[in-house]
């Protein structure tokens, strides 16, 4: 990684070949968001940091978890599992998961955007604990970053 930007409180996954930051506050559902993502049957997500995500600003944004929780994951009720995981990846689609009376229906194209440690990418914002958060994540991929359904 280049230039560090720091650590934020979220986690990240790759989905097919795009990154995918999970932002929200404690108790909105990033970690159940991930679980569901990695889970999936199509088997091509891979968990890259829950928690806590170490970002860095270089030829775009660059996640990896802090060494210390690495290939780990919170599962609520049942406590924290290891899963694989990428040591990084890239960042290319923001996710935030907010109340769902923050939550546009139909989003302005300020609501589509978010600059993070100076770089711009695609912002989903989803409400906390919203059960197709990860078929909406898909959908999101798929229709604004369409190589997303390419393989690995």
């Amino acid at each position: 990684m280049t230039g560090s930007a720091g650590t934020v409180h979220a986690g990240a996954v790759r989905v097919g070949r795009h990154g995918v930051l999970v932002l929200g506050a404690p108790g909105s559902g990033k970690s159940s968001l991930i679980l569901a993502l990695i889970e999936d049957p199509r088997q091509d997500a891979v968990l890259v940091a829950d928690d806590r995500v170490v970002l860095a600003a270089g030829t775009g944004l660059l996640a990896r978890a802090p060494e210390t929780i690495a290939g780990l994951i919170e599962v609520r009720g049942v406590g924290v599992v290891r899963r694989p995981y990428l040591a990084e990846a890239r960042i290319d689609l923001a996710v935030e998961l907010r109340p769902i009376g923050d939550c546009p229906r139909l989003p302005a194209a300020a609501d589509l955007e978010v600059v993070l440690a100076g770089v711009t990418l695609p912002r989903l914002i989803l409400p906390s604990g919203c059960h197709d958060a990860s078929l909406r994540v898909r959908v999101a991929l798929g229709e604004w970053l369409p190589s997303a359904a390419a393989p690995a």
